[in-house]
């Protein structure tokens, strides 16, 4: 799970966070907020795992906003957290691959992203 930033046409940024499955390398889960908490980034953790289909592991880096709320919700949907270490993005690098296509380094993800239908969090 990760942030990533997306600017819009009147220059506001939005703060997206998604949720990747790591063995097929899909979407699982994702959200968009203006100003993104830890209140609502443990909700995103309950709504991306519903009834029991919570993943044995979930990889986070150490951003502020996966603070003791957010461990206390993995935790007892039964997830073991893994923290990457500090400054260290290649240690997720399907969080980063998927930010840069929706940044735009990939044409084909770039025709799909504005289909997607997009709920403002928050």
């Amino acid at each position: 799970m990760d942030f990533f930033i997306v600017p819009t046409a009147l220059f506001r940024v939005l703060f997206v966070f998604v949720v990747l499955s790591h063995d097929l390398r899909r979407v699982v889960h994702f959200n968009v907020a203006e100003h993104p908490t830890e209140t609502w980034t443990a909700q995103q953790i309950r709504e991306a795992f519903p009834w029991d289909e919570a993943p044995r592991y979930l990889i986070r880096d150490r951003d502020a906003i996966f603070g003791k709320e957010v461990i206390a919700v993995a935790k007892g949907m039964g997830i073991k957290e893994v923290v990457t270490a500090a400054q260290s993005p290649w240690q997720n690098p399907y969080g980063s691959g998927a930010n840069a296509r929706v940044a735009g380094d990939d044409e084909e993800m770039q025709r799909f992203v504005p289909m997607v239908p997009v709920q403002i969090g928050m």
